[in-house]
């Protein structure tokens, strides 16, 4: 069983969004061409889904700017600017990606107090979203994931199914994904390595390779 998870494809990822990552939109034609491909039994998406005051906001905190770094739950934090927050348009899923082409969606980042990158579980690694049980319950033996940003939810979420899909073969495909900082995005695809993650491409996986 060969499953596809697409992480935050959202439009505020992308150009014009509330904290894009520089050319975060085409991953979109990338994505599709994987969704339309029969390659992957299952298609998964995530979605950022904060509630307007969330505490990774640098908008909750006094005398903090986005992208300083603060303290949330007694954790260091990076402050983001508001974003994907629940019922606005910056949250949707970016409106050229074949969405009908997706079998389930899987919301993140509702609880105030703690920050959620992964698509699995919370970045205290204490509460679970449920992807993994879903997963499971669906018979997955591959997952290939990909999305925005590499360096950080795409990451998080892949060494998370590392960690809580045991014998679950996990790749990661460069080309269909956009990082944050390049010095980020290559410790990312070291540490991802690392922990016994492939890194493949979106042309490798169309022509069989």
């Amino acid at each position: 069983m060969k499953a596809l998870l697409l992480i935050d494809i959202q439009n505020g990822f992308c150009p014009g969004g509330n904290l894009a990552v520089p050319e975060g939109d085409q991953v979109v034609p990338l994505a599709n061409a994987l969704i339309d491909s029969g390659k992957y039994d299952l298609v998964v998406a995530s979605q950022d889904w904060h509630p307007e005051d969330h505490g990774s906001f640098a908008s909750t905190h006094a005398d903090k700017n986005p992208f300083d770094m603060g303290v949330l739950s007694g954790k260091p934090q990076m402050l983001w600017p508001d974003h994907c927050v629940q019922g606005t348009d910056d949250a949707e899923l970016h409106p050229d990606l074949n969405i009908d082409g997706i079998h389930f969606i899987q919301q993140k980042g509702q609880k105030q107090h703690i920050d959620s990158y992964s698509a699995f579980r919370d970045n205290d690694q204490e509460a679970h979203t449920g992807l993994a049980d879903y997963l499971r319950s669906q018979g997955v033996t591959e997952l290939d994931i990909c999305g925005l940003a590499t360096d950080y939810c795409v990451k998080f979420s892949a060494l998370d199914a590392v960690d809580m899909l045991p014998g679950v073969k996990v790749r990661f495909i460069e080309d269909a994904s956009r990082g944050i900082d390049p010095v980020g995005v290559t410790a990312a695809m070291e540490e991802m390595v690392s922990r016994g993650i492939d890194i493949t491409s979106s042309r490798a996986i169309l022509a069989g390779w």
